[in-house]
Formats: C-alpha cells, structure tokens, sequence
C-alpha cells in the first residue's frame, strides 16, 4: 500500500513540474504574440504613411512638370 502511495505522489510532483514548465512556455509565448501584434499594427501605420507619402509625392511631381511647362512657354515667349 505505502508503495502505491509512494508512486501515486511521485506521478503527482511530476505532473506537476510539467505543468508549471508548460505554464512557463505559454507565458512566454502570450508575450511574443502581444509584441507580434504591436509590430504589425506598426508595420500597418508605417505602410499608411507611406502611402500618404506617395501620393504627396505624385502631386509634387504634377506641380513641377507644370510649372517646368509654364518655365519652358516664358522662355519662348522672351524668344531664348
């Protein structure tokens, strides 16, 4: 009988190492996918930004070939 009891306890204390160990890993794998869920919502601002960035950029360029048109139509105008 002392014996079942004997093994009964060291099953337990095992059992419960593992899950202690197991409970470890998951906290730490919670915490990687917080700080994955923060680097895409950065990475999903970055990519807005520069989709901002490119569309101001393309109309900076419209103004310049304009204005390098309307520099191009003055100098003919003064006939250089």
């Amino acid at each position: 009988m002392w014996v079942w009891i004997a093994v009964a306890a060291i099953a337990l204390v095992v059992l419960v190492s593992i899950a202690v160990r197991l409970l470890g890993r998951l906290s730490g794998l919670r915490r990687a996918a917080v700080k994955l869920q923060r680097r895409q919502e950065e990475a999903l601002r970055l990519q807005a930004g520069a989709e901002e960035l490119q569309e101001t950029i393309l109309a900076l360029q419209e103004k310049a070939e304009l204005t390098q048109g309307k520099v191009a139509r003055i100098q003919a105008a003064l006939g250089r």
